[in-house]
């Protein structure tokens, strides 16, 4: 699960509007991502979602340290401190090369100007 803003990485984990749920198995998609917004953000309501959609690891900017710790009490991995574009972060994500504190480059190239 990615809390996402816009095509980026939330920067705080309980302001996130939206979730990106990925399944995928052996470095594959298994399905289309899904995208939820998410109504009445708090840290509590994600942390909900993650358990309801039996999610394995939760992919965000900043968390507090409480809920960082509850996750990980209920066998969720948290990869925190994470910045960059969702789809960037995803590849590394199913590579198993994202680590906690990971800065991918944000910047947008315009291509012709």
């Amino acid at each position: 699960m990615f809390s996402i803003s816009g095509d980026c990485i939330a920067p705080r984990f309980d302001l996130s509007p939206e979730v990106i749920i990925v399944t995928c198995y052996d470095l594959k998609l298994l399905e289309e991502p899904r995208s939820i917004i998410v109504s009445d953000v708090s840290a509590e309501r994600l942390c909900d979602l993650a358990l309801h959609e039996d999610v394995d690891i939760v992919i965000c900017g900043g968390i507090e340290e409480q809920y960082y710790q509850f996750l990980t009490w209920k066998k969720v991995k948290v990869i925190d401190a994470v910045i960059g574009r969702y789809t960037d972060v995803l590849h590394l994500a199913m590579d198993n090369a994202l680590q906690s504190g990971a800065i991918l480059s944000t910047n947008r190239s315009s291509g012709g100007s």
